[in-house]
């Protein structure tokens, strides 16, 4: 997302990288492990006031937080299991409210990955493909549901179903642009609901901080009008990770992410995109959108005193359409640099700031590494 952003948490962020634990006493200690740690353990929390500022909202500001637990039935070195939930409010009266999770279960056995939300919200469109236009906002309201729940079949292997929901609302336009015309299908509303088969493999060494292994996820996800949905269209995806360490303070981690739809009436909310906090950064989230894209992006980790790091990272992406799968001579760049803050299980805390021929810098601040 373009930022012009002031981040106020600070403070606050760096009085709690140590997850501190609430201290009990011997006579307490006895009836805290009949009840709350009964079925969960290790639970360490940060939970941050958060004020910013971006271009589409003014001044905004809510609460966000992160937790890190394992289950207390799984052995000590079961993967951790994470989730993340926020609400903010702004001048403009927008409003966000998200609980995005990852959990572990059963000895790794089971893994499920969602992204619950509700957003009250404006965004920039910028135009399909190649064809650009000037810098249009656009109102939106709609729930998103994101989910993932996946059974391990042999050594680290995964098999699951994806499922996604979103009921997309558009509220507002600006009177001469593009999505006014009415000629960009899904300008005005649609509503998405798909169901398909995931395939994922995970030999990484740490979920949050990986020195080595890698991370792959493929799906299917059909939309389809008999699942709910205001039009059929299928989506291919692919996302890989891989890590090595280089040194024992060095890791170099590269990710290849492919999105390509099937289909001829696709909402523009669902095309692929390029930019954003994960893929691309230096990028706002869907300034380049088109059927196809494919990602390529590396980042170099470098763990240099204590809790602190520092990293570069560079990508290149490609996009496509019905015509041209893939247009590998009109390909996009971004780079950038960041700094690290590790908490206790290396759960980072990331600050980056990535740059692209298309926009000014654009900076992020966040929780977890990009890949």
């Amino acid at each position: 997302m373009k930022k012009s952003l002031l981040i106020c948490f600070f403070l606050s962020l760096f009085s709690t990288l140590s997850f501190g634990q609430v201290k009990i006493t011997p006579g307490q200690k006895q009836v805290l492990d009949s009840t709350r740690i009964k079925f969960l353990r290790d639970k360490n929390t940060i939970i941050l006031p958060i004020v910013f500022r971006f271009p589409e909202t003014r001044f905004g500001g809510g609460i966000a937080g992160t937790t890190t637990f394992s289950f207390s039935r799984d052995s000590v070195g079961a993967k951790p299991s994470q989730a993340t939930f926020g609400v903010t409010y702004t001048q403009n009266k927008q409003v966000l409210v998200f609980f995005p999770f990852k959990a572990f279960y059963r000895n790794n056995d089971f893994y499920i990955n969602a992204d619950i939300g509700w957003y009250k919200y404006n965004y920039f469109f910028y135009g399909i493909g190649e064809n650009r236009v000037p810098q249009e906002t656009f109102d939106v309201t709609f729930p998103r549901i994101k989910i993932l729940a996946a059974k391990q079949v042999g050594d680290r292997n995964y098999v699951g179903l994806r499922m996604l929901y979103e009921h997309y609302n558009v509220t507002g336009v600006e009177d001469g642009g593009l999505l006014a015309s009415g000629e960009v299908s899904g300008g005005d509303f649609s509503r998405t609901s798909s169901f398909g088969v995931s395939v994922l493999r995970d030999t990484r060494d740490n979920v949050f901080y990986p020195r080595k292994g890698i991370f792959g996820e493929a799906y299917i996800l059909p939309n389809a009008k008999i699942f709910g949905a205001d039009r059929n269209f299928t989506r291919l995806h692919t996302d890989i990770a891989n890590y090595q360490s280089i040194t024992k303070k060095l890791v170099f981690a590269s990710n290849l992410v492919g999105n390509f739809l099937i289909g001829d009436d696709i909402p523009f909310s669902q095309l692929s995109v390029i930019g954003g906090s994960e893929e691309m950064r230096g990028l706002y989230q869907g300034y380049f959108r088109d059927k196809n894209t494919l990602i390529g992006q590396a980042e170099a980790r470098c763990e240099v005193w204590g809790r602190f790091g520092v990293v570069g990272f560079g990508a290149v992406g490609w996009m496509g359409n019905e015509e041209q799968l893939l247009r590998f001579n009109l390909p996009k760049f971004t780079y950038g640099a960041g700094l690290r803050v590790a908490t206790k299980k290396h759960l980072n805390l990331r600050i980056d700031y990535g740059f692209s021929p298309y926009e000014k810098g654009t900076f992020y601040a966040t929780i977890g590494e990009a890949f």
